[in-house]
């Protein structure tokens, strides 16, 4: 009697969890974990009043569709001048989940959930981070909340930093409120149902794209990759899905790159050493300048954002077929975001990619823990404490979270890879088209445009580099270990 092998989704969280652990990341949580978070009932709101009451704003939450862990809302008002208001409200994570519990300790290990195709691992309990610590629709929450006051032209004018007692009026879901905004879709039934709302979003995305302009204006760069999800029909796997920015996930990046940087020059007005979250500056620009020069365009002989903005945003008008390709290929020659201690002595540099110099993460506490650090830092300020972590800490903290954040996309990416592996596996022998997303002494990868898969290119390998496009043929899938190779040869481009 032959054993039937196991459904596709078993199949890749036996692999996810399989990877967690080899890469230091808890897949599960402890007994005390859970004896200590069936204990926990919930922040006693009437105690704290010196939380301004909020819960009578147009509150409303925008995330992806199947989202549960809410970490923000924003509403806004008019200001004088044609100015805007905006406030984002973040969850009060630190008023349940304390420092040194065994929550925390949990949360320390891993410092960020993991997404993979097939399980999601999330940093806190499901009762909290989807429950107690979620700003869910329609129940009370205490948040802190970065008020933000935006000129016509997207400048910030005047800032402030309170804590807030608020109520989610509305969950709402990118995708379906990109659509309405832009025209092509039905208005969210959320957005009808709740009066006032659909002029509340409006404005929020009138002053959001205004702040978008500003920001590349000063050299943010706009960047269009391609995120594939895993599609389920029960336990079978049967494709892969795109995921793109669209207007409703630019609203909410602005208001988030917004309110971070608030925090970051708050905690800084105060003395408060903090992680910052940087991006230095490319050590492959030689490459993204021969990547411009292939298409005809001069850029610096120095890192210069401006002119790579500039660059990225003609490149999308002139092909914007292609333009997520050639965005793909900037963002590994980026590399990747690092966490750093910014203290009087030490100061962190700035984050190139979004072209902001005072920014930190803080905007996601029920998923990243240093957003977490960050919040009791800015609470400790504001209640005119002590902060609650030492230099040396922070320093250590920073390391640690920049190396589990690394840890964690590879665990995503081997999911990924292993699902795509799934789906190709009847594909062995066929050509497809396809971009160079990675050249180094470890290997060479490519990424093929349908489906949004990326392999090792095992054979034909020499003389490629980031942002070459290639023919590539399927050698061969290997679903446990998320192999996918491919024999390549160059393409004209």
């Amino acid at each position: 009697m032959t054993r039937s092998s196991p459904a596709p989704r078993n199949q890749l969280k036996a692999i996810a969890q399989r990877a967690m652990k080899e890469r230091g990341l808890l897949p599960t949580f402890s007994r005390e974990v859970m004896a200590e978070t069936r204990a926990i009932t919930g922040a006693a709101l009437n105690t704290l009043p010196f939380a301004r009451d909020l819960r009578s704003l147009l509150w409303a939450s925008i995330d992806n569709d199947d989202s549960r862990d809410l970490d923000q809302l924003s509403v806004s008002m008019p200001a004088t001048g044609g100015a805007t208001t905006v406030l984002v409200a973040i969850a009060d994570v630190d008023a349940l989940v304390k420092k040194d519990s065994a929550v925390d300790g949990h949360a320390e290990t891993n410092t960020t959930s993991v997404y993979t195709a097939a399980q999601l691992f999330p940093m806190l309990p499901e009762r909290l981070s989807t429950d107690l610590t979620s700003l869910g629709p329609g129940v009370e929450r205490l948040a802190v909340v970065v008020e933000m006051t935006i000129d016509t032209d997207g400048q910030l004018v005047s800032s402030d930093l309170y804590r807030g007692l608020v109520v989610n009026h509305a969950k709402l879901a990118y995708d379906a409120v990109a659509a309405w905004l832009d025209g092509v879709g039905p208005m969210p039934a959320p957005v009808e149902a709740e009066p006032g709302l659909v002029e509340q979003l409006r404005a929020q995305d009138q002053v959001a794209q205004a702040m978008r302009r500003g920001r590349q204006l000063h050299g943010s760069l706009n960047l269009e990759t391609i995120e594939p999800r895993a599609v389920f029909e029960g336990d079978a796997l049967t494709g892969l899905r795109s995921q793109s920015k669209n207007r409703a996930t630019e609203l909410i990046e602005e208001f988030m790159v917004a309110a971070n940087g608030v925090t970051a020059r708050y905690l800084q007005a105060k003395g408060f050493s903090s992680i910052r979250r940087v991006l230095r500056s490319p050590e492959r620009w030689s490459r993204i300048v021969e990547l411009a020069a292939a298409l005809e365009v001069v850029l610096p002989a120095q890192p210069e954002s401006k002119a790579l903005e500039a660059f990225l945003l003609g490149r999308q008008r002139a092909d914007p077929v292609r333009f997520p390709d050639l965005s793909l290929a900037v963002v590994k020659l980026l590399g990747r975001g690092e966490y750093a201690l910014e203290n009087a002595s030490q100061v962190a540099e700035w984050h190139f990619g979004l072209a902001v110099k005072d920014y930190t993460h803080s905007t996601a506490p029920n998923r990243r823990f240093p957003d977490v650090i960050t919040q009791r830092l800015l609470k400790a300020a504001l209640a005119g404490k002590t902060a609650p972590y030492r230099d040396d800490e922070l320093s250590i903290l920073a390391q640690h979270c920049t190396a589990q954040e690394d840890n964690a996309t590879k665990v995503e990416r081997l999911v990924r890879k292993s699902a795509a592996a799934m789906l190709l596996g009847s594909r062995v022998g066929q050509h497809f088209d396809g971009i160079v997303t990675g050249a180094s002494p470890k290997g060479t990868w490519a990424r093929i445009i349908d489906p949004p898969v990326e392999g090792k290119v095992v054979q034909g390998f020499e003389r490629l580099d980031v942002g070459d496009l290639v023919r590539v043929e399927l050698l061969r899938v290997d679903v446990e270990r998320g192999f996918i190779d491919f024999a390549a040869s160059r393409r004209d481009t």
